[in-house]
């Protein structure tokens, strides 16, 4: 059962699986957002306004560039407005940057320019930059780890009421991260997300109405929360009602339940739910015992980072080898719900490819702009022969980010044939 407890890391460091990613840009959630550009929106006056200087108009541009990322080959030119837009001073260009810079979104990831776009932004009181400085300083990326810092940051993002501040804020006071321990505040603060439409809010009073922190121990009312979260697409939440029914938690135990919730968080990548499921079919909780399937759900488990799916792997793996039943259980496992969670896995893992080729891109032709420069304008031999020297080097950069070019455009047609393939998932049916 998944709770963001104290040893829970903070949404920056689960950033690869989630949507991960509340922190994800462009900036979501913040009542200071600029306004995006949906890919298919763009338009000429965008184009003209951005080209004439507007701020505002060339961090859109980027938007629009940056939003359709996985589909065109237009990379480049996100990073180019974005640029352009925060040397103006504009507060969501330079928290783009820094989340850019932060996360390895097409360029070299590198905490200390993070640190600084964050910075930059944060003191022009930019509700989400404050909200990504306090989780640096939590997690010490590039900076000295500090909770009081990180807890006086968050203070000043939820102050203008951004919810993901709001929901940290809540976790501060619910572990003493830079403050004292105190469940009622803990409680107000996640009350205060959940009104502003945090689903993780939801899903945390759910956890701390079930243990009875700060308020007397109440499963029905955790249920509720859980429900709720649920309904705004928490995956967390999704598990945790799963583990419930499983475990039969303040209701009757239902394995039907449990599996269809179970389901639903898995095909959102939710690492726990697919170790579950796998130890549902481990020892026939609800379905008929079958090796082939748990090994599958603990494979898809463990390749996401979940370490009860990778210890159960080994576990039921070192068991079939001694028992001599390995290879009966090694068949591939035809199982939409599978087939689902495994489809999302994979379109996670390229859009990360994605990213990083582009990134090497950009890095490839940084250093072939820096060779290009040397000496630039000078007449000596000397200054000729670096120069001489410097374009002969950058060729050589060039082709190795056109390379990289090509190779996240053959990644993109991967994941065009994977998306086209397959419906959306609806998610499976409640019993």
């Amino acid at each position: 059962m998944s709770f963001r407890t104290a040893a829970r890391l903070s949404a920056f460091f689960l950033f690869a699986l989630a949507a991960m990613a509340r922190a994800q840009a462009p900036a979501q959630g913040s009542t200071q957002t600029a306004a995006t550009v949906s890919p298919r929106t763009a338009s000429d006056s965008l184009l003209a306004a951005a080209s004439a200087g507007d701020a505002k108009a060339q961090f859109e541009l980027g938007n629009y560039y940056f939003g359709a990322r996985y589909s065109t080959l237009h990379y480049a030119e996100a990073l180019d407005w974005y640029r352009k837009s925060a040397a103006q001073g504009f507060a969501p260009a330079q928290d783009q940057l820094g989340s850019m810079y932060e996360n390895n979104f097409g360029v070299p990831q590198d905490y200390k320019r993070a640190v600084s776009y964050y910075r930059l932004a944060a003191n022009q009181g930019f509700a989400l930059a404050q909200y990504h400085l306090a989780a640096m300083f939590k997690a010490g990326r590039s900076v000295h780890r500090d909770y009081k810092q990180a807890f006086s940051w968050c203070r000043k993002a939820a102050d203008q009421n951004l919810a993901d501040a709001e929901e940290e804020l809540a976790y501060f006071y619910q572990n003493g991260f830079g403050v004292q321990r105190d469940y009622p505040q803990a409680l107000a603060w996640y009350r205060r997300a959940a009104a502003h439409g945090d689903p993780d809010a939801e899903n945390q009073l759910g956890y701390m109405a079930g243990e009875g922190w700060g308020q007397q121990q109440n499963y029905g009312e955790a249920l509720s929360w859980y429900y709720q979260a649920a309904e705004h697409g928490n995956a967390e939440a999704e598990e945790n009602i799963g583990y419930i029914f499983q475990h039969g938690t303040g209701v009757a135990t239902d394995y039907g339940k449990a599996l269809a919730w179970f389901d639903k968080a898995a095909a959102q990548g939710n690492g726990d739910a697919e170790n579950q499921i796998g130890w549902m079919y481990q020892f026939g909780q609800g379905v008929q015992q079958d090796n082939a399937r748990a090994l599958s759900w603990y494979q898809l488990a463990a390749d996401q980072g979940n370490i009860n799916g990778e210890r159960n792997l080994e576990a039921v793996t070192a068991d079939l080898d001694e028992d001599g039943t390995a290879q009966s259980a090694s068949g591939p496992v035809h199982d939409a719900d599978y087939e689902q969670a495994q489809r999302w896995a994979s379109i996670q893992d390229l859009h990360r490819r994605i990213d990083a080729a582009e990134a090497d891109a950009e890095y490839q032709e940084s250093v072939a702009s820096q060779l290009e420069g040397m000496s630039k304008g000078k007449k000596d031999v000397v200054s000729k022969l670096f120069t001489a020297m410097g374009d002969a080097g950058a060729v050589k950069y060039h082709l190795l980010a056109e390379k990289d070019r090509a190779e996240a455009e053959s990644l993109r047609d991967q994941l065009a044939r994977i998306e086209d393939r397959s419906q959306p998932f609806p998610g499976p049916r409640i019993p």
